[in-house]
């Protein structure tokens, strides 16, 4: 498992050899899209990201018209302030999180674990969208070095995020059905994907949670990034486990697994062999 598979990509910044053509880039280039390659190849420049006090991570939006999944970003405080006290106002729980040039390659990696292809950026009060593959690339699984398990699960994390969005925020207008159709894309994501657990380095053994309501649950990761957030004192280790295997592998005294739970931490039943239950994954 690696998260260092990915490089900024500042061809789109290259000056060409005369001014006209410079002044022609300008002009096919949004504003937006070039303050944010101006930035990235500053050693001191400021971000800031809007995120969602629900799950603990960038907070997503889908557009309507391009359906793009999005995150919010922006370089000065006004501006992100001006933006966050909207989304205050119209009841969507955010909070602002400030970035410098170094910590951007891990977040634009961390965007591309949790299913988000775009960055929706308001510069100078003008929106512009810029994909994000146009800024990082990505090297694929086959350039993976030898051995590396590449686990991912951005249709699930994605969801989840959505999921938890929806679930937690203070305004409930039309949630129910919107919730009902994140579940089902919940559970068909959970039956293809590949997660990781944690097992204790000097004992055999895996951590559990026990939440308010009593039940346990055992912490289970979408990528080596959120393993990483939960593994910092560096206690264990990581084991890959498909998802058709859960219900074989879970703690017997788990009723289900808590999905990364450093951030979106969602808890999801599984059923067992022996115990089918209505709602179970």
């Amino acid at each position: 498992m690696s998260d260092k598979n990915q490089e900024f990509d500042h061809t789109t910044e290259n000056t060409a050899p005369d001014s006209s053509a410079a002044e022609q880039q300008k002009t096919e280039i949004p504003a937006g899209k070039l303050e944010l390659l101006r930035r990235l190849s500053s050693g001191d420049s400021e971000f800031y990201v809007m995120m969602s006090a629900c799950t603990k991570s960038p907070y997503v939006v889908c557009d309507p018209e391009t359906f793009d999944d999005e995150v919010l970003l922006l370089f000065t405080e006004e501006e992100a302030r001006k933006e966050h006290g909207r989304l205050m106002e119209a009841k969507v729980p955010v909070t602002l999180s400030k970035l410098n040039t170094k910590q951007m390659l891990l977040f634009f990696t961390s965007l591309y674990t949790m299913g988000v292809n775009a960055l929706l950026i308001i510069w100078n009060g003008e929106s512009v969208i810029v994909q994000i593959d146009e800024i990082v690339k990505r090297k694929s699984q086959d350039q993976m070095p030898e051995g590396a398990v590449w686990v991912e699960n951005p249709g699930l994390h994605l969801t989840a995020l959505y999921f938890g969005q929806a679930l937690r925020s203070p305004s409930k207008e039309d949630v129910n059905s919107r919730l009902a159709e994140l579940q089902e894309e919940l559970t068909a994501h959970f039956k293809r994907g590949r997660f990781i657990f944690a097992l204790g380095r000097e004992e055999q053994g895996t951590p559990l949670v026990k939440l308010k309501d009593g039940n346990v649950y055992q912490p289970v990761f979408t990528d080596v990034l959120e393993f990483q957030r939960f593994n910092r004192e560096n206690k264990f280790k990581p084991v890959v486990v498909e998802g058709k295997d859960l219900p074989k592998v879970l703690a017997r005294e788990a009723r289900g697994v808590l999905l990364n739970m450093m951030s979106v931490n969602l808890p999801l039943m599984v059923g067992r062999p022996q115990q089918a239950e209505e709602k179970n994954l």
